[in-house]
């Protein structure tokens, strides 16, 4: 699947509002598929769907959900079905990060992101995997991040939940090979988008100084995932240290990452 001008095609994005979601909307909008928009705030996501109508002519769902609660990723499917649309492409972007301390973090709010950044997720490619099976062609593509290659004090539960991502990735690749349908794990590094500021870590040394933009992580993104890419990491710099973790004992890794996430 090519993805310049893909009149016929339709990707499903989760989070597309802002941040890297918002850029990846653009591009696909760009290259003409059609677009299955799902997050909770609808205000929004009408402001896209007439922007990207207006300026790409595309065929736009726009589909209200709050996909940190169980039960979200059926009622999705069930509308998508509804509309009659079928999905060739499954984004799920959307995500929430937790800074600080596992012991004085609520309970509730730690669940919830596991439900949005786990449950969801494998929810989601459950519904819409076999109708790609069916037709022998797709791509899943999972935002996960370079925090899914070592353990992260200060953002534990958050590190974990993308190392499921990235695991439950590279695993359903490879079980997919020769189908038709290829995976992709997305990696981004720090990124300046709102994730990080709701996280409450805006002030950790790791979110300090220059770090990649939502655009620029979209743009390299983007070109991986049409070369069907089982694992991105997006930058040179994040590339090299992800693999260079790999490398280094594990207790020596904590540390290192709990300085760089310790407040200035």
């Amino acid at each position: 699947m090519t993805y310049k001008k893909q009149r016929n095609k339709t990707v499903l994005i989760t989070g597309p509002t802002n941040g890297i979601g918002y850029e990846l909307t653009k591009r696909f909008a760009k290259d003409g598929f059609n677009l299955i928009l799902v997050s909770r705030n609808k205000p929004k996501l009408e402001e896209l769907a007439n922007l990207l109508t207006n300026q790409f002519n595309n065929k736009v769902l726009v589909i209200s959900e709050d996909l940190s609660q169980a039960n979200s990723a059926k009622s999705i499917f069930e509308q998508v079905s509804k509309s009659q649309m079928e999905v060739d492409i499954l984004v799920n972007n959307a995500g929430v990060a937790l800074y600080g301390e596992y012991r004085k973090i609520d309970l509730k709010t730690e669940l919830s992101m596991i439900q949005l950044n786990i449950v969801t997720l494998t929810e989601l490619v459950k519904y819409f995997l076999p109708n790609m099976l069916q037709k022998n062609e797709g791509q899943i593509i999972n935002i996960a991040s370079t925090a899914a290659f070592q353990p992260v004090p200060m953002m534990s539960i958050y590190a974990a939940s993308k190392a499921y991502v990235l695991s439950f990735s590279e695993a359903l690749s490879e079980e997919l090979k020769q189908t038709g349908i290829y995976v992709t794990a997305v990696c981004p590094g720090p990124t300046n988008t709102g994730i990080i500021d709701a996280s409450g870590g805006s002030n950790s040394k790791l979110f300090q100084g220059k770090i990649m933009t939502p655009n620029k992580v979209a743009e390299l993104a983007y070109k991986a995932v049409n070369k069907k890419k089982t694992v991105v990491v997006t930058g040179m710099k994040n590339k090299i240290l992800s693999e260079g973790v790999r490398l280094i004992p594990r207790s020596i890794v904590r540390k290192i990452s709990k300085k760089f996430l310790e407040e200035k």
